[in-house]
């Protein structure tokens, strides 16, 4: 049994904020209600003290009448908004309560028409200077490492809540059924294509020169081992090491020759062979079926997904364990990519109205398409609330300034039935 009292259990912050300020605003209503009732009884014993008497009383007497009167009508106004005054259900009474749909779905159109238009987003969004108080934020250090360590710690945390068994079934069960039923071969024919159009692969074919060059040079032991393993048995031996010798030479010339010529021979051949293969890849019904047939067996084999999941956990740990430390690499680049690019967006203006840009765009397709479900919100919400509640929450946050109304009221009306008096006397 806990040996805490109910008393000094704590309460959450925000049910103790919002009951403060309830309360607070209960007083205030409160408050306000006093000040206008102690005018009107005022106004009442200073008219009932002044009742037929002559001279300079009787414009107080009639500065009083007309202040009861203001009093009265203003008061009436007022609670004719939230319930009926004195219970009697007078007609045009008791709006909120009874009406709330309708001004809820009044107070939608006016939000929508006004607040949630194109161009008053665009106008706000450009006047708030979003990229140069984004950049000059992040370029603060204090800024940019809660920014980076807020990121590691929610990335870490995603991931370690991904268990393999998942990463396994999504593997195994959605990814390589549904390479192996979707037909590749067009789509990899029409990226080769394009690669051989736009000679993207002309970079590899370098590097792979390069290396099948050095390695030559490097192994001239063992490239000669392999020729003499296929050289004839009845050739004499010092025959043989002349011919491996110079068919060795000769190859690493050839290579040489290809690497350093971008217009060889056999670079044009193997453009040429890429070329066919790519269009036998979306036109060749065998060339199609062979592709898809050594595609299916690939991923048909147990160490397919093996390896996939092998890789993910390999990554996984890695990522988790680099995120995981605060001085470490990654979090020390991301650290420096952020600040970086805090200081380009404070300080270079065109990078800043493209951002802006972007943001303008940004908040005006989300107003367009999603402005009215917004807006929507104001009436579906407050179509669920109870009448009555509605209109003693919405008197929680307003009645105090509607109080001055009765105030005015009987102010202005003590002052007006002056003036009338005075009028009145002097005609």
């Amino acid at each position: 049994m806990s040996h805490v009292s109910e008393r000094s259990r704590p309460v959450a912050p925000s049910l103790l904020d919002g009951a403060t300020d309830d309360d607070e605003r209960r007083r205030a209503l409160r408050r306000m209600r006093i000040v206008a009732v102690s005018l009107l009884i005022a106004a009442a014993v200073v008219y009932a003290l002044t009742l037929d008497r002559d001279g300079a009383w009787g414009f107080v007497n009639a500065a009083a009448e007309a202040a009861m009167v203001g009093a009265i009508a203003d008061w009436f106004a007022v609670t004719a908004l939230f319930r009926h005054p004195l219970g009697i259900p007078i007609p045009h009474t008791a709006l909120i309560p009874n009406r709330k749909n309708a001004l809820a779905k009044s107070l939608e159109e006016f939000v929508g028409a006004n607040f949630l238009v194109e161009d008053v987003v665009r106008e706000r969004v450009r006047d708030a200077h979003v990229a140069q108080r984004v950049g000059e934020w992040l370029a603060d250090e204090r800024h940019s490492k809660r920014l980076v360590d807020e990121a590691a710690t929610v990335l870490g945390a995603g991931m370690g809540r991904i268990r393999d068994e998942d990463v396994d079934a999504l593997v195994g069960d959605v990814l390589i059924p549904q390479l192996i039923a979707e037909p590749l071969s067009p789509a990899a024919g029409q990226l080769l294509a394009q690669v051989v159009e736009s000679g993207s692969h002309h970079g590899l074919v370098d590097l792979g020169l390069d290396e099948i060059h050095r390695w030559l040079q490097e192994n001239e032991e063992v490239v000669e081992r392999m020729l003499a393993e296929r050289a004839p048995w009845w050739t004499p031996q010092w025959l043989d090491e002349r011919v491996i010798r110079r068919l060795r030479i000769e190859v690493v010339s050839w290579v040489a020759d290809i690497r350093d010529d971008p217009a060889h021979p056999a670079r044009k051949a193997f453009d040429r062979l890429l070329a066919d293969l790519a269009n036998d890849l979306q036109s060749d019904p065998v060339v199609m079926a062979n592709a898809e047939s050594l595609k299916e067996r690939v991923l048909s084999q147990p160490g397919v997904r093996d390896a996939s999941i092998a890789i993910w956990k390999a990554l996984r740990d890695a990522l988790t364990e680099a995120l995981d430390d605060p001085d470490g690499m990654l979090r020390r680049r991301g650290l420096a990519e952020v600040r970086a690019f805090g200081s380009r967006l404070a300080n270079n203006p065109e990078l800043q109205q493209r951002v802006d840009a972007y943001a303008e765009d940004g908040a005006a397709y989300l107003v367009g398409r999603y402005g009215a479900e917004v807006t929507t919100i104001i009436s579906e919400t407050v179509g669920r609330w109870d009448g009555r509640d509605t209109a003693n929450r919405i008197e929680l946050y307003v009645g105090r300034d509607l109080q001055f109304i009765r105030i005015n009221g009987t102010v202005v009306g003590g002052l007006v039935g002056l003036v009338i008096h005075t009028v009145t006397v002097l005609v």
